[in-house]
C-alpha cells in the first residue's frame, strides 16, 4: 500500500464515506471512548503541560540537530552489531529491503505494525518479487486478509463489523467458527503462530530510535513485535528519520505521552528496546539486524514552514477529536496518514496536485492543536497550506479566486461594504419567518447543545462552554447556517 492509496476525487470518497452507516458510527464511538479514556489518564498527571511543553522541545531539539543525532544513532547502533542503510525515498527504501532478503533467500516474512512500512508500499514490492507477507497485528492482519486500507493509524480495522470479518476469514482462511471475538482471535493466533516459527526474517518499525546507544523501541498491546523481533534469525528495522530522541531520559518523557494519546492508557502492554542482534549465550533474539533510516521527504520540510509538523509521535491524537475525521472517517482522506496530521503532511509529501483538498477537510477549531502531546500547531498548518494554495501557487479553481476577489473588494470599499450590508438585510428579511429568525434545525429538548449532540459533533461531556465558544463558530462555518441562540431558555431557533 502507498502512501496514497485512494486517488478518487475528494467529494467522491466523501460522499461514499457517509453514506457508510456502520462506519461512521464505528469512528464516532471509537473517538468518544479514546477521548474519555484520554481525558482521565491525562488527568492523572498534573505536570501534564509541563510535559507537553518538555515533549515539544525534545523534538525541536532533535529536528534543529537531526544531522547530528542521525550521525550518533547510526554509529551507535552499528557498535550494538546492527547494520545501518540509508534510504533517500521509498523505492530505495524498498529496494535495499528486498536486497537483503533476496541475500538470505527468504520465502516469507512476519510483520509487526508499522506505518512506515504502509507509507513506502513494502508489502507490494516484497509480493511481487514473490516473497510472503504476514501481517502478525490482529487489525493489520484484518485488513490484509480483506485487501481494505486502514481507516486509524492506531486502530486501523476499526471500520469492519465483527460478523464482516467472520465472513472474510471463511471465505479467505477457511474459518468455520462464530463471529465471537475471542474465537476469532484463536484463529488468527493459531494462524499466525505457524508463520512466526517458519519466517526467514521479522520486519518491524520504530516508535523511537534512542542516539546515545543505538536502540530502537516497539510499542504495543499484542506482543506480536517481540516475536516478529525474536524469533527470525534475520531482523529488518525500518525507522524514518525524524523519530529520533538524545537519550533514555528523553525516551521516558515521550513515553509519557504516546501511550496516554494514543489509547488512553498508562503503559502499553509491550514495550520492546532492540539494541542489535542477539550476544553470545542469549535463549533468543535475531542473528543479524539491519535497520533502513528513511528520508523519503522530511528533509524537505526541515528548516521550513512546515517543520513543527515533523514533531509529530503517531499517537492519533488528533483524529480522536477532529469533527471532519468523525464523519468522513480515515478513508475520507485517501492516505495511510488520515486526519489533521495527515492533513498536513500527505500534500508535504506528495504536492498539492495530488492532496491539495485535504487541507481543507478541516473546520480550523483548532482541537487538534490542544490534543496534541508534541502541540504541533495543526490548525495554523492548514491554515498556511491553504494561504500557500490559494495566495502563492494559485492552484484553487479559477471561480473561487474570483468569488473572493470581489468579496475583499467589497469589504475593502466602504460604499460597496455599506451596500452589500443593506441587501443582506433585504435578503433575511424575505427567507425569515414571523419570529425574524432564520429557519433552522430546532434542539430537541430546547437545549442548544443538542443539536451538536443529534448532528454528531460532539458528546455531552465534550460540551463545556469553552468547547461551545469554539464549535459554534466552526459548526456554522460548515455548514452554512446561522444559529441563533435565544436566552435565557438556551434555545436554538
Amino acid at each position: 500500500m502507498a502512501l496514497i492509496y485512494d486517488n478518487r476525487p475528494y467529494k467522491t470518497r466523501i460522499k461514499e464515506c457517509l453514506a457508510d452507516d456502520f462506519k461512521v458510527a464505528a469512528i464516532k464511538k471509537a473517538q468518544d471512548v479514546f477521548y474519555d479514556k484520554r481525558n482521565t489518564v491525562v488527568a492523572d498527571v498534573p505536570e501534564w503541560l509541563d510535559f507537553r511543553a518538555e515533549a515539544a522541545e525534545i523534538r525541536d531539539h532533535v529536528l534543529n540537530h537531526l544531522d547530528y543525532y542521525v550521525n550518533q544513532f547510526a554509529e551507535n547502533a552499528e557498535k550494538a552489531g546492527s547494520k545501518v542503510h540509508f534510504a533517500f525515498d521509498d523505492k530505495e527504501a524498498t529496494q535495499i529491503a528486498l536486497d537483503i532478503l533476496r541475500q538470505r533467500e527468504a520465502k516469507m516474512i512476519v510483520k509487526s505494525k508499522t506505518i512506515l512500512t504502509e507509507e513506502i508500499g513494502l508489502n507490494e514490492v516484497l509480493e511481487e518479487a514473490g516473497i510472503e507477507v504476514n501481517e502478525t497485528d490482529l487489525a493489520e492482519f484484518i485488513l490484509q486478509t480483506a485487501v481494505s486500507p486502514p481507516s486509524h493509524i492506531v486502530v486501523p480495522g476499526l471500520h469492519f463489523e465483527r460478523n464482516k470479518i467472520r465472513e472474510i476469514f471463511a471465505e479467505k482462511l477457511g474459518y468455520t467458527g462464530t463471529e465471537n471475538p475471542t474465537e476469532m482471535t484463536h484463529f488468527v493466533r493459531g494462524y499466525v503462530r505457524e508463520r512466526f516459527l517458519k519466517a526467514d526474517v521479522g520486519v518491524n518499525g520504530c516508535n523511537f530510535a534512542v542516539a546515545e546507544s543505538g536502540t530502537c523501541t516497539i510499542v504495543s498491546n499484542e506482543g506480536n513485535g517481540r516475536m516478529a523481533s525474536s524469533i527470525p534469525k534475520t531482523q529488518l528495522i525500518f525507522l524514518g528519520a525524524e523519530r529520533i530522541v538524545p537519550d533514555f531520559k528523553a525516551l521516558d518523557v515521550m513515553m509519557e505521552m504516546l501511550n496516554r494519546s494514543a489509547v488512553g492508557a498508562k503503559i502499553s502492554n509491550y514495550f520492546s528496546m532492540m539494541t542489535g542482534p542477539a550476544r553470545a549465550g542469549e535463549a533468543d533474539g535475531p542473528e543479524e539486524t539491519h535497520i533502513i533510516i528513511i528520508d523519503n521527504g522530511r528533509s524537505g520540510i526541515l528548516g521550513g514552514t512546515f517543520q513543527e509538523m515533523l514533531r509529530c509521535i503517531r499517537c492519533g491524537a488528533c483524529m480522536n477529536i477532529c469533527p471532519v475525521y468523525r464523519h468522513i472517517s480515515g478513508h475520507g482522506y485517501g492516505s495511510v496518514y488520515p486526519g489533521p496530521m495527515g492533513a498536513v503532511l500527505t500534500p508535504l509529501f506528495k504536492g498539492y496536485e495530488v492532496a491539495g483538498d485535504l487541507p481543507y477537510a478541516s473546520t480550523l477549531c483548532g482541537a487538534c492543536t490542544e490534543n496534541c502531546p508534541v502541540a504541533i500547531p495543526l490548525h495554523e498548518l492548514l491554515m498556511e497550506h491553504r494561504h500557500i494554495m490559494a495566495d502563492i501557487e494559485k492552484t484553487r479553481p479559477k471561480a473561487e479566486e474570483a468569488i473572493f476577489t470581489a468579496a475583499a473588494k467589497m469589504f475593502g470599499n466602504a460604499t460597496l461594504f455599506d451596500l452589500g450590508t443593506k441587501a443582506g438585510a433585504i435578503g433575511m428579511n424575505l427567507i425569515s419567518n414571523k419570529d425574524c429568525t432564520v429557519p433552522c434545525h430546532k434542539a430537541q429538548g430546547g437545549q442548544w447543545k443538542n443539536v451538536f449532540l443529534d448532528q454528531g459533533y460532539m458528546t455531552d461531556e465534550y460540551l463545556t462552554p469553552d468547547y461551545f465558544r469554539w464549535l459554534y463558530t466552526a459548526f456554522t462555518r460548515a455548514t452554512g447556517t446561522l444559529y441563533l441562540v435565544n436566552y435565557p431558555e438556551e434555545q436554538i431557533v
